[in-house]
C-alpha cells in the first residue's frame, strides 16, 4: 500500500510545475508539534494566546481550590471549593478541546488544498 501512495505522489509531482511541486511538498502531513505550531499562525493567533493565558489561570485556580479543600472545616465550604475545582477543570478541558478542533480544522484545510491542487493539475493535463 505504501508503494502505491508513493507512486501516486511521484506521478502527481511529475505533472506539477516546479512551484506547484514545492507548494505540494509544504502541504505534506505534519507531526503533533507542527500542528500545535500551526495554531500560532494565521488570523486567530490572538485568540490562541488568550486561550492559553486563561488555561494557565484556570490551572492555578484549580490548584488553589484543591489546596483549600484540605483546610476547611465546614461541609458547605468544602462543597464550594470542590465546585471551584471542577469548574476550573471544565474550563481547562473545554479550551483544550477547542484547540484540538482548531488543529483538526487546519489539517482538513491542508488536505482540501492538496485535493484542489491535484484537481487543477489533472484538469490542465486533460485540456492539453
Amino acid at each position: 500500500m505504501k508503494t502505491k501512495i508513493e507512486d501516486i505522489d511521484k506521478l502527481i509531482k511529475d505533472t506539477l510545475t516546479e512551484e506547484e511541486a514545492k507548494f505540494y511538498d509544504d502541504l505534506d502531513e505534519q507531526n503533533v508539534w507542527q500542528m500545535i505550531g500551526g495554531l500560532y499562525k494565521g488570523k486567530n493567533v490572538w485568540l490562541t494566546v488568550i486561550m492559553h493565558i486563561i488555561n494557565i489561570a484556570a490551572f492555578g485556580l484549580m490548584l488553589y481550590c484543591l489546596f483549600q479543600t484540605f483546610d476547611v472545616e465546614k461541609t458547605n465550604d468544602l462543597m464550594l471549593w470542590i465546585a471551584g475545582f471542577f469548574l476550573s477543570l471544565s474550563v481547562m478541558s473545554m479550551l483544550k478541546i477547542y484547540a484540538w478542533m482548531q488543529i483538526h480544522r487546519n489539517a482538513m484545510t491542508r488536505e482540501i488544498k492538496r485535493l484542489e491542487l491535484q484537481v487543477s493539475s489533472l484538469s490542465s493535463k486533460i485540456s492539453e
